[in-house]
């Protein structure tokens, strides 16, 4: 067992938060600024430095890529927007209190032959050195920023920008070959030869990609607007519910389906309008989903997850001591809320170590959505009751939050939403509730009953009132009182008890200590 898996051992998922510590909290604030071919944006971390709050984040599309392939040179209408980004986000920046802000410019800046000159603009109108880096380097930080969400993960990262896309395998929390090739989809639109000369270079390219890169058969995470636009579009064509980008799964098959729905549907700005898409990405989605297509019949992985997280937070892990780069990132941001935003801090620690017996034979991962539940049981107090259930479902589900799958988050939200609400029933989230089945769905109502009934009998932190025994086979639920504790066992909880007990189908027996 280690720090990671003992939430008992200092510095472990509930020993001291490594966002206390000084190194950590210098990391607090820090604001990157990535130009990229299609778009300039800024994005200022805030928060718990391992899963940090997007304090700011903006975005200019600017297109500077757009005609290179003819011209070699930036769009000069996108080369003054993106200038005059630049220098709104040094203002902005200085606003903030930041000291710096680290910029990096990508595949147009570094195959423009005024690139360097537009890199010397940046620096005389704003002060700001723009870092222009090669194709494996932005390979490298984009499947860092992989790693910020998912650490420890393995598979194939693919980040598609306007001009370039970048292939890089990760394992075991580091970042192995990679390359660079020019399969952006600005580049596709001046490629001679119409669509079966882009199809016949695609195809060419990808398999000399495949040769370097070898076999890939593992989890493929995809980087990149054009790749989100794409999952929306297949979360439209499917009816999903939960309109979450971050770790969105799509199959091999379901991208091969969304490719033929894109390219045989009548009216792209419709279907642009429906999927909440902007014009100038829904332009270069056709070709981006080519790009796709050919990329999942190449490596063939046994899924596919879209990454929210790329370059820009791949910049902050660069940043990150080891230390905190092994940080679980939910647990932390769950510590760093509960520090900001409970009652109690503290006690989500004691909840846990009270309602954890109910779940002895549960697997890590179940553990670990539960120690998270109980850090965030009371950070959204301050909600109307009316709504406060359905509040913590929705914050739950919708957060921005590294290192959950969406099952993950319907489980943790409807945990949190028992802790408030007897019932799930009759909600605007229902349509949700499906993304889990039955069973997992009455495991959660069991954790939330677990904390609901748990917060009635302690007040302080680090009080030594009483402890549960299950026992599963005779279905017998046993709580022992410390005396202490008898007078907080009043008719509300006793009730909340009972329900706690009905949904484990169990019987309920209660015991006083003695001192």
């Amino acid at each position: 067992m280690n720090a990671l898996t003992d939430p008992h051992q200092d510095g472990g998922l509930f020993g001291r938060p490594l966002f206390e510590d000084p190194s950590a909290r210098a990391l607090s604030r820090v604001g990157v600024v990535d130009v990229g071919s299609n778009s300039v944006r800024l994005v200022v971390f805030d928060g718990a430095a391992r899963s940090p709050a997007y304090f700011y984040n903006e975005k200019i599309m600017c297109a500077l890529g757009s005609g290179l392939s003819d011209t070699g040179h930036l769009n000069p209408q996108g080369r003054v927007r993106a200038l005059n980004a630049l220098i709104r986000f040094q203002c902005l920046a200085e606003g903030m209190g930041l000291s710096e802000l680290s910029v990096v410019a990508t595949a147009a800046v570094r195959d423009a032959s005024d690139g360097a000159a537009f890199c010397a603009d940046v620096l005389r109108e704003t002060g700001l050195t723009v870092r222009t880096i090669d194709g494996r380097e932005e390979a490298r930080l984009s499947a860092q920023g992989v790693l910020l969400g998912w650490p420890g993960s393995y598979g194939l990262v693919c980040d598609i920008g306007g001009s370039s896309m970048e292939l890089a395998e990760i394992s075991g929390g580091t970042v192995g070959r990679r390359m660079t090739s020019d399969l952006g989809p600005l580049k596709l639109q001046g490629l001679k030869g119409g669509k079966k000369g882009r199809k016949a270079h695609i195809k060419a390219v990808m398999e000399t990609m495949q040769a370097e890169m070898g076999t890939q058969r593992d989890r493929l995470f995809l980087v990149g607007g054009s790749w989100r636009a794409i999952a929306r579009v297949d979360m439209h064509r499917q009816g999903y519910p939960l309109h979450v980008l971050h770790e969105y799964r799509m199959s091999p098959r379901s991208v091969q389906k969304t490719a033929k729905f894109i390219a045989e549907h009548p009216d792209h700005e419709a279907l642009r309008s429906a999927c909440g898409i902007s014009s100038t990405r829904m332009a270069l989605v056709p070709l981006a989903v080519e790009v796709l297509a050919r990329l999942v019949k190449t490596f063939r992985p046994k899924d596919i997850a879209v990454s929210s997280y790329g370059i820009r937070e791949g910049m902050l892990y660069e940043q990150m001591p080891q230390r905190l780069r092994d940080r679980d990132p939910l647990i932390e941001a769950c510590r760093f809320a509960e520090a900001k935003d409970a009652r109690m801090p503290g006690f989500g620690k004691l909840l846990y170590q009270f309602i954890e017996p109910l779940f002895k034979s549960a697997p890590f991962a179940r553990k670990r959505l539960i120690k998270a539940a109980c850090l965030l049981h009371d950070v959204s107090w301050r909600a109307h009751p009316d709504y406060r259930a359905e509040v913590c479902f929705d914050n739950a589900t919708r957060a921005n939050l590294g290192g959950l799958k969406h099952a993950e988050r319907i489980f943790l939200g409807l945990a949190l939403l028992h802790r408030y609400s007897n019932k799930r029933e009759g909600t605007h989230f229902e349509g949700l509730y499906d993304l889990i089945d039955a069973r997992t769905q009455r495991e959660a109502e069991i954790v939330g009953k677990a904390m609901r009934f748990g917060a009635m009998m302690w007040m302080e932190k680090d009080a030594e009132r009483g402890a549960f025994r299950w026992f599963p086979q005779k279905k017998v639920l046993e709580l022992h009182l410390s005396p202490d504790a008898m007078p907080l066992f009043g008719e509300v909880a006793e009730a909340r008890l009972n329900s706690l007990a009905a949904s484990m189908d169990a019987s309920v027996k209660v015991k006083r200590r003695r001192r």
